[in-house]
């Protein structure tokens, strides 16, 4: 079990105020995200045909939960995000060049191991925008995560004057790091501990380049290799200090074109997905050039409100030594 509650912790919030914060940051956070990317909300789907391809992978290892309907007598399959569905979406519902649409995603990732900041139940905002192919770069990719960043420390700034008992302070300058950069910083430790080092140091941290292996023979982390360009991606992360740990808010990038998404499906071993049709849509150019993203929802409100585990912000389902640990604590998990 993989728990920490700090000694002597205590919620600014009771559960009443908690709950109305939650609805206050998503509102909010919401609101000004659409502002800043141009974006417009859409529904969008629970799960999806496995025989689309649309599912996101995630690190190639998870399975998603599945079922068959007698009626479509077709395997479906609920999402682990909407990674490859959104970019078809902007396609179909022909989005233009500058704009873009965001959703409210909520998942199972029944693999998923569980901790303070992860839980089986998954809830994002899932957001992807049309771009022309010169924005296909990594100054394009910086100017977009900082602008997510100032959304979010606008966000705390709303939630603090309604709540002034928050404490909770983030570093306003957004400190950008490629993942090869952190091995020459720290050759010694892996990939996990140069994460915590320099969010720890930084404060506000987005690590750039995350799937292809760098200089020690790894990855900095796993990314399926069909949506993220490995060169043009990364993680937004926040140095939680309750919890003394990094907090990966975003995982985004600019996706593939008919190139990378070749050269990565190769590398993993994966080429027999060019049959698929969203595959196949790239490779023809047919899909439109995107940047997307997740912006995890619970963590984001764990955040904000300082709260030392995620259960106190959304409702799960938790082992029993989880929900032992956390009354023996005085933590209330929903």
């Amino acid at each position: 079990m993989s728990i920490y509650i700090p000694e002597g912790y205590t919620s600014s919030l009771d559960l009443y105020d908690t709950q109305s914060s939650i609805s206050l940051i998503k509102r909010t956070f919401e609101g000004l995200l659409t502002q800043a990317l141009n974006l417009k909300r859409v529904s969008a789907p629970l799960f999806v045909l496995e025989s689309s391809g649309l599912n996101d992978d995630l690190d190639g290892k998870a399975k998603p939960v599945s079922f068959v309907a007698p009626d479509i007598d077709k395997k479906c399959v609920i999402v682990h995000s909407l990674a490859k569905w959104k970019r078809m979406a902007l396609y179909e519902y022909n989005f233009y060049e500058g704009n873009g649409l965001y959703t409210d995603m909520n998942a199972i990732r029944k693999d998923e191991q569980l901790d303070n900041l992860h839980s089986i139940y998954v809830d994002q905002w899932d957001w992807e925008k049309v771009i022309n192919v010169k924005d296909r770069n990594p100054y394009f990719l910086y100017e977009t995560v900082g602008l997510i960043h100032e959304c979010i420390l606008k966000t705390l700034e709303v939630l603090k004057t309604k709540h002034p008992s928050i404490s909770t302070t983030l570093e306003k300058q957004l400190h950008i790091f490629d993942s090869q950069e952190l091995i020459n910083m720290y050759p010694n430790l892996n990939s996990k501990q140069r994460e915590y080092e320099v969010v720890k140091k930084y404060k506000s941290v987005f690590i750039k380049g995350i799937g292809h292996k760098l200089s020690d023979g790894y990855p900095h982390d796993n990314r399926a290799a069909d949506y993220d360009d490995w060169n043009l991606n990364g993680d937004l992360l926040y140095y939680d200090e309750l919890l003394d740990c990094p907090i990966e808010i975003s995982s985004m990038g600019i996706r593939v074109d008919e190139n990378s998404l070749v050269e990565q499906l190769k590398i993993k071993d994966e080429e027999y997905k060019l049959k698929y049709k969203y595959h196949s849509m790239i490779l023809n150019k047919t899909l439109p050039y995107t940047i997307g993203g997740g912006i995890g929802e619970s963590r984001l409100c764990m955040l904000l409100m300082n709260k030392a585990h995620i259960g106190e912000v959304q409702s799960s389902v938790w082992d029993e030594k989880t929900w032992n640990y956390c009354k023996e604590k005085g933590v209330i998990i929903l």
